[in-house]
């Protein structure tokens, strides 16, 4: 019943979601791909770049095609940078336990796309994901014959769910997790219901924590089904510092300044982030403060913004130029570039994550803390609450209220060298101590790869 009621509902909206996917250019790339008009592997030619040969034939009693990928496949789907960064450690580990399967990862969005092409070059071949119409859904796994899906972070499109169940797929859900303001919207009794059915055909549901556990299996997963494996973003690896890359120079800092990273910003957390370096910049002159916009199609608003406080200000990509601001004084930087925030925390003093001080739930609170950086974060961080709990525990981290309490916090720690350094310590030890889920998640995918993938 609840199949054939929302693929009605999904029939009836599928003009509007056409109409937004051509309306908006960012959606317009890929858009072949997400309504199965175009193959999701590349050429899906060998390992050698070869299509298979006529000698190999395809499975038991299933006709030879010439557009079958010759090697098993196992497909990753990673809704967009975040989710890309969290599994690019899992996706590297398949690939070296695994080399006789290719490994294709979907994302949703333009920015997803980047990472993987830039951090799974030569790993994984990347393609959008389908939109969740059965017509579409069918032909796309028919297409890619996949042995095994995995999906992060609780991404559950229904008929894609269950045509991998009726072709017998196993389907794993890694570093899962139900926020609160989720779970609470599927309580209601219709939702909980609609949930149970694709739920109850997952293969494995390998969740984040205890919490996590407990609300997917009231939700209606089995409970033999489900383990907490934990975090898999603990295991990230420090990002490399390479030649090129980010540094004190490029970014534009002296000798003497000492750097205020705030990463993965939102609007309304920016200006309270500019009033809390406007009284900073009173007590330590030397300080600089740099945002990271979540959305860095954002960097020329939030760059006007600052300029109407009265600050010197300067998007990352123009340090350096001719005619560009002198890297000297109180000023702001406004990142606006993708993929380098991570290694900037390392130039950090002290560090704040976004996301939170405003009511979005949070982003990556253990980029910095790998650093040994001091983290502080506002009082909405149900996306990760776990970390954020360890991190005041450990006293690695602080929750700021608001603009008061983040300066606050901010001068206090800028005024205490040993201070800033027990508490980045004890930040880093969160992580360390926490190491562990990447292995227990590999070794549980392990065990559910199908003979013929083997």
């Amino acid at each position: 019943m609840w199949r054939l009621f929302y693929n009605i509902v999904l029939l009836l909206v599928s003009p509007v979601i056409l109409a937004v996917l051509l309306a908006k250019q960012r959606c317009r790339r890929g858009l072949l791909q997400r309504l199965g008009l175009k193959d999701c592997l590349s050429g899906l030619s060998g390992p050698s770049g070869q299509s298979r040969r006529p000698d190999q034939p395809g499975r038991p009693n299933e006709p030879d095609r010439p557009d079958r990928p010759d090697r098993p496949v196992i497909w990753v789907h990673a809704v967009s940078l975040g989710e890309v960064v969290a599994v690019t450690p899992l996706v590297k580990e398949l690939q070296r336990r695994h080399p006789e399967h290719r490994i294709l990862v979907s994302t949703v969005t333009e920015t997803g796309r980047e990472a993987v092409e830039q951090r799974l070059d030569g790993i994984a071949e990347h393609c959008y994901a389908p939109l969740d119409f059965p017509w579409v859904v069918a032909r796309f796994i028919e297409r890619l014959q996949p042995c095994l899906y995995v999906f992060v972070e609780t991404e559950l499109w229904p008929n894609l769910l269950w045509h991998l169940r009726r072709r017998g797929v196993p389907t794993v859900l890694v570093n899962g997790r139900l926020s609160t303001r989720s779970f609470t919207r599927q309580q209601w009794a219709p939702v909980r219901s609609f949930y149970r059915t694709m739920l109850q055909g997952l293969s494995l549901c390998l969740m984040q924590s205890d919490r996590d556990v407990d609300r997917i299996v009231a939700l209606g997963a089995e409970a033999s089904r489900v383990r907490r494996t934990g975090n898999i973003k603990f295991d990230q690896p420090i990002p490399a510092v390479t030649e090129g890359g980010v540094t004190r120079a490029r970014l534009g800092l002296q000798d003497g300044d000492r750097l205020l990273v705030a990463g993965s910003t939102h609007s309304g957390e920016e200006e309270m982030l500019v009033e809390c370096y406007q009284a900073l910049v009173t007590h330590h002159p030397s300080a600089v403060l740099l945002m990271a916009p979540r959305h860095i199609e954002r960097a020329e608003s939030v760059e006007a913004m600052v300029r109407a406080r009265g600050l010197a200000v300067q998007k990352g990509s123009t340090i350096g130029q001719v005619g560009g601001l002198q890297p000297a004084g109180p000023r702001v930087v406004v990142l606006d570039s993708r993929g380098e925030l991570a290694a900037i925390y390392r130039e950090a003093v002290v560090a704040f994550v976004g996301g939170t001080l405003v009511p979005i739930g949070g982003h990556n609170l253990l980029e910095p803390a790998q650093w040994a950086k001091p983290v502080l974060f506002g009082p909405y961080t149900d996306h990760c609450a776990e970390i954020a709990d360890f991190l005041i525990h450990a006293r690695g981290g602080s929750r700021v209220l608001q603009a008061a309490d983040l300066t606050k916090h901010v001068l206090a720690l800028f005024s205490d060298d040993e201070g800033r350094k027990r508490m980045g310590q004890s930040a880093r030890q969160v992580v360390e101590q926490n190491q562990g889920a990447l292995q227990r998640t590999l070794e549980a995918i392990d065990q559910l790869l199908m003979p013929q993938c083997r």
